[in-house]
């Protein structure tokens, strides 16, 4: 339920010869690395997708930086204008929190459109979730979009189906493996490629057991730490139930860190609140590191907080690792720790 009580808003379903949109709400990477960008495009079009840039989409960095309200219009213009159905964000970064007090919130409320993408993208998915959209926590054209190729044929099936094809319910896949980042984008001989795949030992329950369902929420853990506090951000008592989302970004925060924004969450009794909790997978550390990272949340919210008992899995592939799941924020899942599994249990577009 959103904030005032209402059913979430589900955007419509792609078909083939849909328009989508790409904007670059944060870092001008496409400016830099335009066949990266040009890569992406060109999957999207596999997709029997049209692709229309927004003029931030290769805006260089420095222009793009001088004015947040240049980029809100993108999205404000995306949203209004019907015969775009997705936008998809070019690239991360780590200042589109800037543009949120210039969305047009009623003409975004009034056309709800797919938007996707993730990492510091967290700002702009809550904020039109908390308009009773819901959004997308998955790739991004330059970073999971351009290297679907390269990556196992599941994760382009969960691609599609996420994008084309809602359902009653979804089981999450196990993709078996992962990887950790892509070759130098400025050789662009190597654009689309991927890193090193390693094996993955699957979903790892830190703490709690059964199941759980709730409506999804969160994203990148820096980034959320960000939103707290602002009118973009649920209210404690609006955290009932959810499914929290938390992942953290290739600036890898320290334990310490992750103490500290965890232990911030709870003293407004978050974890009093949520169902349970969903840990990305930790990019680029090794056993020791991940081990250090999940104990830190587990320790905080067990020991400091009082819930021992509140389910947390983690080492799930999405945010800053490939192939990822698409989580649409405001859709109810459910949680299974003693299976260790996610499965949404309702349709996430019309």
């Amino acid at each position: 339920m959103t904030a005032a009580g209402h059913p979430p808003v589900r955007p419509p379903r792609l078909t083939r010869g849909d328009v989508v949109a790409i904007a670059s709400p944060s870092w001008g990477g496409p400016a830099a690395f335009p066949h990266v960008l040009d890569q992406g495009i060109e999957v999207l079009r596999g997709l029997g997708l049209e692709v229309r840039e927004l003029p931030s989409a290769r805006t260089p960095d420095e222009r793009l930086r001088l004015d947040p309200r240049f980029r809100a219009d993108d999205i404000n213009a995306a949203f209004a204008d019907r015969s775009i159905r997705a936008v998809f964000a070019s690239i991360g970064g780590d200042d589109s929190i800037r543009l949120l007090p210039y969305l047009d919130e009623p003409t975004i409320a009034a056309n709800p459109t797919i938007l996707m993408g993730y990492s510091d993208t967290t700002t702009l998915l809550c904020a039109v979730r908390r308009l009773g959209i819901v959004t997308f926590h998955g790739p991004s054209v330059m970073a999971g979009i351009s290297q679907a190729d390269a990556l196992p044929p599941a994760y382009a099936e969960h691609l599609r189906t996420m994008l084309f094809e809602p359902a009653a319910e979804h089981a999450y896949p196990e993709y078996g493996g992962f990887v950790e980042g892509y070759p130098s984008w400025a050789d662009a001989s190597l654009v689309g490629q991927v890193d090193a795949w390693h094996d993955d030992a699957g979903p790892q329950v830190i703490q709690g057991s059964g199941r759980v369902a709730g409506e999804l929420l969160g994203g990148c853990i820096e980034v959320v730490d960000w939103l707290r506090g602002t009118p973009w951000w649920p209210a404690p008592e609006e955290l009932d139930g959810r499914l929290l989302l938390l992942e953290p970004s290739e600036e890898k925060p320290t334990p310490l860190q992750v103490e500290r924004i965890v232990r911030s969450m709870g003293v407004v009794g978050t974890f009093d609140r949520v169902a349970g909790v969903l840990l990305g997978r930790e990019r680029e550390l090794d056993a020791a590191e991940k081990a250090a990272f999940r104990a830190a949340i587990r320790d905080t919210i067990a020991g400091e907080f009082g819930r021992p008992d509140l389910p947390i899995l983690a080492n799930l592939p999405f945010g800053h690792t490939d192939p990822q799941w698409v989580l649409p924020i405001g859709v109810r899942a459910e949680l299974d720790a003693d299976a260790r599994t996610l499965r949404l249990v309702e349709p996430w577009l019309a």
